[in-house]
């Protein structure tokens, strides 16, 4: 296996034995969410496991509260890493208003996972804007064609008495979707959460399985 990384954050992974399975992942949501270390830790499981993988993160003006995109291509080899709208297979969504950017991006027959959170945009806040209410962002998805996976802050339990980390949570939400299951195994991606956060590794490796349950993996 070979692997090659570019000044751009983008990452490559090479290999005969990876399969044909492919998975095409759009990831939105706005800083501060930790949506970047998800397709970080999908990253780092998929060449651990000699699966070709390109990485492409892009982040808004605003460190925190601005627009994150990132895009992951699994499984496949000799592609540039963006991906087309209505092309994705998964779309990982963790805030409302963004979750309209990537409903267009989701493929139909493909999963869209929404972590209804809230971060109200300046101009919302000014007046200048409508904040979108969850029924029209679900509306959006399923006229795309897509399933709808929701998941709501308020219904997560909590992990030692603390909220559960909303990024890990959805991640092992998204470990449960068939299209990314064919390529990773929870139980590899559960091994690269333990190790990313040693000190906290139980904490984490639960919120993950709490995020699989409630998408109906194991």
């Amino acid at each position: 296996m070979t692997t090659r990384r570019s000044a751009r954050g983008m990452a490559t992974c090479g290999t005969a034995t990876c399969g044909t399975a492919t998975c095409d992942i759009v990831l939105v949501g706005v800083g501060g969410q930790g949506i970047l270390t998800i397709g970080e830790i999908l990253l780092s499981a998929a060449l651990e496991g000699g699966v070709p993988a390109l990485f492409a993160p892009t982040k808004g003006m605003a460190q925190r509260g601005g627009f994150v995109k990132a895009e992951l291509r699994l499984g496949r080899e000799g592609v540039g890493p963006r991906i087309a709208r209505g092309q994705a297979d998964l779309v990982l969504a963790t805030e409302r208003s963004e979750a309209l950017r990537g409903a267009s991006y989701v493929k139909r027959g493909g999963a869209f996972i929404l972590y209804d959170d809230v971060w109200t945009p300046t101009g919302v806040m000014l007046g200048k804007a409508a904040y979108p209410e969850r029924s029209a962002v679900v509306a959006a998805i399923e006229a795309a064609g897509a399933r709808p996976i929701l998941l709501l802050p308020s219904e997560i339990p909590s992990v030692g008495g603390k909220p559960a980390a909303a990024n890990v949570v959805v991640l092992g939400a998204a470990c449960a979707t068939p299209s990314l299951s064919a390529l990773l195994a929870a139980a590899s991606v559960e091994k690269v959460v333990a190790a990313r956060w040693a000190k906290a590794a139980a904490a984490n490796v639960e919120a993950f399985r709490i995020g699989l349950a409630l998408a109906g993996g194991r």
